[in-house]
């Protein structure tokens, strides 16, 4: 009688530190796909939110918006999910919920929000404006959120088609400083992988980060991103394709895991 001898399975990502730039729900996420495929998250959040200039006005389009003021609701980045979160903002049934990229659909579902529309072709202001006036011939009230920074593209493109649309600043964006463990770890190359998912995140690895290893796999979700990426002075090694988190993950791990020089140190 012969025995079987048991199957190992090795996971894509065994043995992998990947950086997660972002905490709260997402990051939660995020580590959780990573650790499924054997990689050992490191959650250090790079970017974080500073209340807007006016947060009166904040508060007075989140209490419209509960009330049902609003046909659709659109988010541009994973901060403003996160300024929703924060003020615990109710999107009422009757309110589409519509999100540029990947990256902002899986943020609001990981804070327990829905997602109506995501641009299945350009993962911009511009494509999701274009969507919703392919959706919607007659004149709606869209409340837009957005950064003290951002281009005013899709509130001026759905004015000009008629649309009624309140544009509020949701947020400013805010470096988050790492650890000195966390900094040590990338420029030793303990850390093998750093994941890229806005441009904001990006500008804060290069100036975090100053000492990158060549070993060490940059991955940015998507080619908007990269090209953000890219100005900021990083080299990336890997775009994912399409723009979800888990293309990004399956980016990093067609690389083979590069050498650290304290890969083995406790």
């Amino acid at each position: 009688m012969s025995r079987t001898e048991p199957i190992t399975t090795i996971k894509p990502l065994s043995g992998w530190r990947v950086l997660v730039p972002r905490g709260g729900p997402w990051g939660d996420s995020v580590a959780g796909m990573l650790r499924r495929q054997g990689a050992v998250p490191v959650i250090a959040p790079l970017i974080n939110f500073a209340p807007s200039h006016d947060p009166a006005d904040l508060e007075s389009a989140f209490a419209a918006l509960a009330e049902g003021a609003f046909d659709w609701i659109t988010l541009t980045s994973a901060t403003t999910v996160d300024v929703l979160y924060a003020y615990r903002a109710e999107i009422p049934a009757t309110t589409k919920v519509a999100a540029v990229g990947e990256t902002t659909a899986a943020a609001l579902q990981a804070a327990g929000y829905r997602v109506d529309l995501v641009p299945d072709r350009d993962n911009s202001a511009a494509g999701m404006a274009e969507q919703i006036m392919a959706l919607e011939p007659e004149p709606r009230d869209i409340l837009t959120l957005r950064s003290e920074t951002a281009k005013p593209v899709l509130t001026q493109t759905l004015t000009a088609a008629g649309h009624r649309v309140r544009s509020v600043v949701a947020y400013r964006t805010v470096g988050v400083p790492v650890t000195e463990r966390i900094a040590a770890d990338v420029r030793s190359g303990r850390i093998n992988a750093i994941l890229v998912t806005s441009g904001s995140v990006a500008e804060q690895v290069r100036e975090q980060f100053p000492e990158i290893p060549d070993s060490t796999i940059v991955a940015a979700i998507g080619p908007l991103t990269a090209t953000d990426a890219r100005a900021a002075g990083l080299t990336v090694d890997a775009v994912a394709a399409p723009q979800t988190i888990e293309a990004l993950i399956d980016a990093v791990a067609q690389f083979p895991l590069p050498y650290a020089t304290e890969e083995l140190a406790p």
